[in-house]
């Protein structure tokens, strides 16, 4: 398809290149087809850069593809993230059953659970979760039983933070971050929180 940045498409092209990366962040979907998505799932596995491989879940998560099935599985199992895991089970469950989904969802859930313990303020990675386009967007377009179950438990653990962890920023429908607070402003509300511990 026509409008595909051709950088793309370069195999030897460095990831620090900024013509690259402008290319791939302002890179629309509606220029990605079945021919040329080849190069996203080239440039994903190869890359050990986050934002790179974040960037490229969320290009993809919406194509029905057949061979994104594998991609998509092989992504869920290879990031550690859980808001990346999200973004690689929301483009999987146009392939697989509710059934399947369920069972990764199990060990998901306990990793989740034992973030409260080893990172108790991480505000960031709820925040991620409860994004309009991760497990919010899972819940409304599939009504699975198990999404809503993580949902309620992702919930039940930002709500148990302190509030000065809370309502600092969110995730819109595009996955775009959208800013609640000033820096200036959280920052002090959880330099302040510390102080008083």
């Amino acid at each position: 398809m026509s409008n595909f940045p051709a950088i793309l498409t370069e195999e030897k092209i460095k990831e620090s290149n900024v013509n690259f990366r402008n290319a791939l962040f302002s890179l629309d979907k509606k220029f990605i087809d079945k021919d040329n998505l080849v190069h996203l799932t080239r440039i994903y596995s190869g890359t050990k850069q986050l934002d790179i491989r974040n960037k490229i879940l969320r290009l993809l998560y919406d194509f029905e593809f057949p061979e994104l099935e594998d991609f998509f599985n092989k992504a869920y199992r290879k990031e550690r993230y859980l808001d990346m895991k999200i973004y690689a089970l929301r483009g999987l469950s146009k392939f697989v059953s509710e059934k399947e989904i369920e069972k990764l969802l199990q060990k998901f859930d306990q990793t989740l659970s034992k973030r409260q313990e080893t990172t108790p303020y991480n505000y960031q990675e709820y925040e991620l979760l409860r994004g309009q386009n991760s497990l919010p967007y899972l819940v409304e377009k599939y009504n699975y039983n198990c999404f809503k179950e993580t949902l309620k438990q992702v919930n039940e653990q930002y709500n148990a933070m302190p509030e000065a962890f809370k309502g600092h920023f969110t995730i819109d429908e595009n996955g775009d971050f959208v800013s609640i607070r000033n820096p200036e402003e959280s920052s002090k509300m959880m330099k302040d929180f510390f102080n008083n511990q």
